[in-house]
């Protein structure tokens, strides 16, 4: 009689990773937007973008009555220097209760047990899990002992683990797991492995890269079947990450190597409905994902900044449309210019929330700027005829000229 396999259960509030094709998390292409369109196109999980636990300590939690989110903000550092210019606050992180329960995972940036855990439980209550980030190769993440450069320190990473484990994963019944990349031999990957699914994690992630590797690189494979026999032996899931394509090409991998499940990463960021099977009619044409996409952002509110830099990489860059929507400064003017007319009233609205500001030049001054130049430089009967209606004229800021577009709040 044989035993069935080992498995660390999961917990109530938990979410299994197996037999699951998942958004990876990425900075800027993991906002709100981008995972609530992946879970329409078929993802089973997303994860959201990497969050500094220090960025997260001292946040104000509020319900947004206008998005139904949850959003987690503070007032910038950067402000005070001016006491007569109200301090802005800024928006650290944001969840969907409703449309992300049960699917949402929070991946956390630290290098201390103690941060981590403070941070965690800050989100732990509406969230599926906690990722550990072990694996981002940035300067801005490693110089901080983080990401990558826990991968350095395997008894530090696993004390963070345990950690949230026992202090977030066990208070609040939702799973913890690492993101890892692969190290310079299959031995010390494999002893890595090992310790860390000994903390009580619940799913490992392997990007399937060195550290010193860069995502235009081939992902190495020949460590994956290692790594999830070592997982499976320890009861813990395993999700392969690099150059996955869509979603028949994960469940095609998955098998393959034996993992549990698979993350897509730049091809959902190019595409999301790569999450689609070719049962379900495959890839969207790219019209059609920034419908749904712009329809998404403007529900929830999405910062401008984060939208126009999503739709730099949903649009192909040789097409015109592309170089239009660049120069676009807020959410009316990218509809006009991606010709979404039915959601030009929602995008007035959520403009005038962002405090983003569009004021249309004057007709007349369009005119003289494209006909009279000479005229207007030198004055002339111009000047005379501008003085002797100056009484009867509304003063040019009541007509909107003159307001420099650059002091408008932009949201980025």
């Amino acid at each position: 009689m044989t035993s069935s396999p080992r498995r660390v259960p999961i917990p109530k509030n938990g979410v299994d990773y197996r037999g699951k094709v998942v958004l990876a998390p990425m900075v800027r292409s993991g906002e709100l937007p981008s995972r609530l369109l992946a879970l329409k196109y078929g993802a089973d999980l997303v994860w959201g973008p990497e969050t500094i636990d220090k960025s997260m300590i001292g946040t104000t939690k509020r319900i947004n009555p206008v998005t139904s989110t949850i959003d987690y903000s503070r007032v910038s550092s950067n402000g005070g220097r001016n006491p007569s210019v109200p301090l802005k606050e800024s928006n650290i992180y944001r969840l969907h209760p409703a449309q992300e329960y049960g699917r949402l995972i929070f991946q956390i940036g630290t290098s201390s047990p103690t941060t981590a855990v403070e941070a965690a439980s800050l989100v732990a209550p509406h969230v599926a899990g906690i990722d550990v980030n072990a694996g981002c190769p940035k300067p801005f993440s490693t110089s901080g002992g983080m990401g990558a450069a826990l991968l350095q320190t395997p008894d530090h990473l696993a004390s963070i683990l345990s950690a949230l484990v026992s202090e977030v994963g066990n208070v609040y019944d939702i799973g913890i797991s690492v993101k890892i990349r692969l190290l310079e031999t299959p031995e010390m990957t494999e002893a890595l492995v090992r310790k860390l699914c000994g903390t009580g994690i619940t799913g490992l992630t392997v990007h399937c890269r060195t550290t010193p590797m860069r995502p235009r690189e081939r992902a190495i494979r020949d460590q994956l079947r290692m790594i999830a026999d070592v997982c499976r032996h320890e009861g813990v899931a395993c999700v392969m990450n690099g150059d996955v394509k869509n979603r028949d090409e994960a469940q095609q991998l998955m098998q393959e190597f034996r993992v549990d499940g698979a993350m897509l990463a730049t091809a959902a960021e190019a595409n999301p409905s790569s999450f689609r099977t070719m049962e379900e009619g495959g890839l969207l044409p790219w019209r059609e994902v920034v419908q749904d996409y712009m329809k998404i952002a403007l529900d929830v509110d999405n910062k401008w900044g984060n939208t126009k830099f999503t739709l730099g990489q949903l649009i192909p860059g040789k097409l015109e449309v592309y170089r239009k929507v660049t120069r676009c400064k807020g959410y009316t003017e990218a509809c006009e210019a991606l010709d979404l007319n039915h959601l030009l009233d929602q995008a007035r609205a959520v403009d005038e929330r962002l405090s983003i500001s569009r004021i249309p030049e004057v007709a007349a001054v369009s005119n003289a700027k494209s006909k009279n130049k000479t005229a207007q430089a030198a004055g002339g009967r111009t000047g005379v005829e501008r003085s002797s209606t100056s009484e009867t004229r509304p003063a040019l800021s009541e007509r909107g000229v003159g307001r420099s577009t650059a002091t408008a709040a932009l949201a980025v």
